[in-house]
This record gives C-alpha cells, sequence and structure tokens, in this order.
C-alpha cells in the first residue's frame, strides 16, 4: 500500500478584483468581481514507503501549494489524497504525530529562546520522554554539526545553523512521512551539504518517505532518484531523474581543444556543419551535437582538425528543467 496516493487533486483561489478609484470601491460594497486561479489542478500520483521524490517546478507551479494539502494546512476544492492512511484536512492527531511540514521561510523555532527550549517545547507537544528525545536531537545536532549551539538564542544563530535547527525540530518525534519546501534555501555550499548528507542518511537508515521542493538542482541530483515536474498546477513529467535528460535533451555538449591557437581561427564555417557552436576561442570550440550524431561528428573532427582533447557531457540537468518550463509557458 502507497504511503502517499493522489487522485485528481485540485486547488482553486478565489480574489476580488477591485475596479480603480472611488467609484470601484462604491461599486464593490454591492458587487464585486472574483477571479478563480487554479494553483493545482487535477494532479494524481502515488509515493512508497522510502522514496525521496523530488518535487519540481518554476515559481507559482503549484508545489507548495500541494505540500499544504498533504499536510491538511489547505482544504482542496476536488480531489482525494491518503497520507499514511488518513485524509489530511480531517487534521487527525493520529495523522499529525506521523509527519513533518519544513517550510524554508517559516520559522517553527521560538526567536528569543534557545534553540534547546525550542525543543523542549516541541517534545511537550508531541508527548515525548526525555529519554527518547535528547538523544535523538543531540544525535541529529552532531551530524549537522551545531551540537555546540543548543544554549544559543535562535536569534543569534546564523541563517545555516537556523536552519538545521529547524530542521532538527521537525524529526524530532521522528516522522514517517517529511515534507520538505526548498529546505536549503539561502544556505551557503557548505550547509547546503551537511543539510544533504543529514537527509539522505534520514532516509537511509530510517526509512522516512521524503518529498523534497527546490531550486536547487544540487539537491535533487543529490537525493532524489525519482522527480515529478509540475507547471501551472499540472504534472507533466513523472519518472526517474535520469529519464528526464533522456527524454528531453536531444543533445550533448562535445568541447574540441586543438593543437596551436590558430587552429579554429578561420575555420567557423566547417565547424558548424558538425553542430550549434555555443563557446569559440582561438584554441577550443564548444559545439552542441544531436544524440545520435555524436560518435561520427567526433570521428570526423579527429580526422579533420589538430585535436589536442575532446570531452563530451550531457547538458547540465538544471539548463534541461529551465528549457522544459520556458517551453511550457
Amino acid at each position: 500500500m502507497p504511503v502517499l496516493e493522489v487522485q485528481g487533486l485540485s486547488k482553486a483561489f478565489r480574489t476580488y478584483k477591485k475596479a480603480p478609484g472611488m467609484r470601484g470601491s462604491l461599486l464593490g460594497l454591492f458587487r464585486r468581481k472574483l477571479e478563480e486561479t487554479w494553483a493545482v489542478r487535477d494532479i494524481s500520483f502515488q509515493i512508497e514507503a522510502g522514496e525521496f521524490v523530488g518535487f519540481l517546478g518554476p515559481n507559482g507551479a503549484g508545489k507548495t501549494t500541494t505540500l499544504k494539502m498533504l499536510a491538511g494546512l489547505l482544504h482542496p476544492t476536488a480531489g482525494e489524497a491518503r497520507v499514511l492512511g488518513h485524509t489530511p484536512w480531517l487534521r487527525e492527531d493520529s495523522y499529525r504525530r506521523q509527519f513533518a511540514l519544513l517550510l524554508g521561510q517559516k520559522n517553527q523555532l521560538w526567536w528569543d529562546l534557545p534553540a534547546r527550549e525550542s525543543m523542549e517545547l516541541n517534545a511537550k507537544i508531541y508527548d515525548l520522554p526525555a529519554g527518547r528525545w535528547k538523544p535523538r536531537a543531540e544525535s541529529m545536532a552532531a551530524l549537522l554539526e551545531v551540537e555546540d549551539k543548543f544554549d544559543v538564542a535562535v536569534r543569534e544563530l546564523s541563517l545555516g545553523e537556523r536552519a538545521k535547527f529547524e530542521l532538527i525540530a521537525a524529526l524530532l518525534h521522528e516522522p514517517k512521512v517529511l515534507f520538505l519546501d526548498e529546505p536549503t534555501l539561502g544556505l551557503d555550499v557548505v550547509s547546503q551539504k551537511t543539510v544533504r548528507d543529514f537527509l539522505r542518511e534520514e532516509n537511509s537508515k530510517r526509512g522516512t518517505t521524503i518529498v523534497l521542493t527546490s531550486h536547487y538542482m544540487a539537491d535533487i541530483q543529490s537525493l532524489c532518484h525519482r522527480v515529478i515536474i509540475v507547471d501551472h498546477g499540472k504534472i507533466f513529467f513523472d519518472g526517474q531523474l535520469d529519464t528526464v535528460v533522456d527524454r528531453f535533451a536531444d543533445h550533448k555538449r562535445v568541447t574540441i581543444q586543438f593543437d596551436n591557437s590558430d587552429s579554429v581561427s578561420g575555420r567557423s564555417e566547417k565547424l558548424a556543419a558538425y553542430g550549434e557552436v555555443v563557446e569559440q576561442t582561438n584554441a577550443l570550440v564548444k559545439l552542441r551535437v544531436k544524440r545520435d550524431r555524436v560518435i561520427p561528428v567526433c570521428k570526423a573532427l579527429l580526422d579533420e582538425f589538430p585535436v589536442k582533447d575532446i570531452d563530451i557531457e550531457e547538458v547540465p540537468i538544471e539548463e534541461i528543467i529551465r528549457q522544459l518550463f520556458d517551453r511550457k509557458t
């Protein structure tokens, strides 16, 4: 039985559109013009226990709205969802004790209290005995390298330290399902890697089912084998991350370094016959070549030019995703 089952889930928001000026205000007292905006529209998917799934999409695609519905914070306009056998928006205690939602721009820690006291408050809320939550908190703090910051007021912690303690607080009650919305937002590269390593271990050792939204493709590539891509409230891809490259990238990058500095000059037209020239210097050229032509193109280049080195690489996944979003708009 899947941990998450979503069928035809939709959410529409109604907004009041006011006409300009005093006349518009007066008219609004008697007759309001309402607009309906669909944030999520008829999405369906299933997630098995222990999966680590990336939930991708541009701003306004409906990612956070979907997570809020699965966490029970929003009631859907239509559709059904079951998480751990529960309907999320019924907000049953038995469900709330089994999941956690961490929003990258929302704080759950008390600003003026030390992190330890916020942990104690969370433990009281979930009725956790000290013998259970303290070793858990200390273990997570050690993994996240903030074990010496427990008694520092939250407002005096760095952005990265706060983010790590927010993660510890979310996982204190050992949830079976974790919803993460931009958990590494604004963090430096070192803190991002530390958080990624921690989440990977939480998923692999404890079997926590994790749904992650992030604009940092390094997070997705490092953690998620499966991705669900949404745009304008609808799903247009659900599958393995590697399949995104195979399905949506019809070319590779070929970089050729030549023996001498005058090898490229005057030969732009010849090089363009092999692929699209995306970058060119005196001794180096980068070509965009169709996937099925990479091998014959490389052979031809080696035969025709004094090649010192040649490199073939996939298009970065973030570029593919960006092109997908551009295409959809």
